[in-house]
């Protein structure tokens, strides 16, 4: 299949390199000159494991190209994803300015028939809106058909999401463009669920809150743990070996950020409002999430007592492990506290170093050396669950500390184990 990908954020330029590998033959498109250029050199914006090999493989092979012109994108190809952003607007509804100027764009260049893909998450009711600003502006009134195809891709792990999905969702106004469809997701042999337009794109949202939701349940549990002296890593397993519930999601820590479920969990909460539903365990959870580091900052509080003029090293700044990715990240949010309340940090992440530098300020020290990080620290605190942390020189950590306090949000050490080494260590729901 000829397919063009409008977009090469973290969904649209995985989606591309996957596509691409598994034969099609994949155009991607982008406003940014820069990244453009960058991505024809062989170069890569983003960190996510196995993607940089997978996009330099199939540059190379010859089906995978990116261009700023969105013109030949459209002319080149069959179907047409769009993978720009809808980020969140301050009541909590999605900015969809993005998705309307790229049909518009699509329309002005269309000459013949085309399937048109939305790939970005969106709110539901967007497919109908994005099917009328093709008619609208569509200079040669050719036939069309809009698709809703969301996206569940992981940061992270997005190229695996995406080679060996659980399902691929194809929400549709009529059966014409069904096949082709199937055919773009044929090569990756997952289950195939054909739906009406609107159901697609609530099954996202949905997905996403669930998600979330699970995450802040576990969390809460985690509260009721440290109260009653209960280990929430025990819990959590018990309730997760039920085939109704499962494990995953399930991990107590200073709560969920990202770009993707704060933002889809207000859209989704904004989207019932409008339509007469107040949604109001989603809001719960999104009390509980915050709550969640609410409570982790007074945690440190209550054991270091004064902050101002602590040194603090902190373990972890994208908001997950795998990734460069700093938006929304409760690492990012936590450094912000502890600097407002006067600590001096020393902070080190595997990959998100750069990125976490326009956000935080010249006075917070990056360290290279994870195992130098703890060096004349007062405190020391794990942010982001990287599977590498659980490599850290404890003893190191330890005797070059000023104090041997270490506060972990993401449970990666065991707490006898940890106290046997002399730690002061805190973690969550344990």
């Amino acid at each position: 299949m000829k397919i063009t990908i409008i977009g090469t954020g973290y969904v649209g330029l995985v989606t591309g390199a996957c596509f691409a590998q598994v034969g099609h033959k994949v155009v991607c498109v982008d406003s940014d000159a820069a990244k453009v250029k960058l991505l024809q050199g062989g170069g890569i914006p983003i960190y996510e494991p196995g993607l940089e090999e997978m996009v330099k493989e199939n540059v190379t092979a010859g089906r995978l190209s990116f261009t700023n012109f969105i013109k030949d994108g459209v002319e080149k190809s069959d179907v047409i994803f769009i993978a720009v952003p809808t980020p969140p607007q301050a009541d909590g509804s999605v900015d969809l300015s993005y998705i309307e100027s790229v049909a518009r764009d699509i329309a002005a260049h269309m000459t013949s028939y085309k399937i048109v893909v939305d790939k970005s998450t969106v709110p539901v009711k967007t497919g109908e809106k994005v099917a009328e600003t093709i008619k609208r502006y569509s200079k040669s009134k050719v036939e069309f058909d809009v698709v809703s195809n969301p996206e569940f891709l992981r940061e992270g792990f997005a190229v695996d999401d995406l080679m060996k999905p659980d399902r691929v969702v194809i929400g549709v106004r009529s059966q014409r463009p069904v096949q082709a469809m199937k055919a773009v997701y044929q090569p990756f042999g997952s289950p195939i669920i054909v739906t009406d337009i609107n159901s697609a794109e609530l099954i996202k949202h949905a997905a996403n809150s669930f998600l979330a939701l699970k995450i802040s349940y576990i969390n809460a549990i985690s509260v009721i743990c440290e109260a009653s002296g209960a280990n929430v890593q025990e819990v959590a397993a018990g309730i997760g070996m039920d085939a109704r519930i499962g494990r995953r999601f399930l991990d107590a820590s200073l709560g969920f950020g990202g770009s993707c479920f704060p933002k889809d969990l207000s859209a989704f909460i904004k989207i019932s409002e409008t339509l007469g539903y107040d949604f109001g365990l989603l809001k719960e959870v999104q009390r509980i999430n915050t709550q969640q580091m609410d409570r982790f900052v007074k945690k440190i509080t209550e054991t270091l007592w004064v902050l101002k003029d602590k040194k603090i090293g902190v373990l972890g700044l994208a908001f997950k492990q795998n990734t460069d990715d700093v938006r929304m990240s409760p690492a990012i949010d936590l450094c912000q506290r502890l600097l407002k309340d006067g600590a001096h940090l020393r902070v080190h992440d595997p990959q998100a170093m750069e990125k976490a530098k326009a956000l935080l300020p010249k006075t917070v020290t990056f360290v290279s050396d994870m195992n130098k990080v703890a060096e004349g620290c007062d405190a020391l605190v794990i942010a982001t669950e990287w599977p590498v942390f659980k490599q850290l020189d404890l003893e190191q950590a330890r005797k070059s500390m000023t104090h041997p306090i270490l506060f972990d949000g993401r449970n990666l050490f065991d707490v006898a184990e940890m106290e046997k080494l002399g730690f002061i260590y805190k973690s969550i729901g344990r």
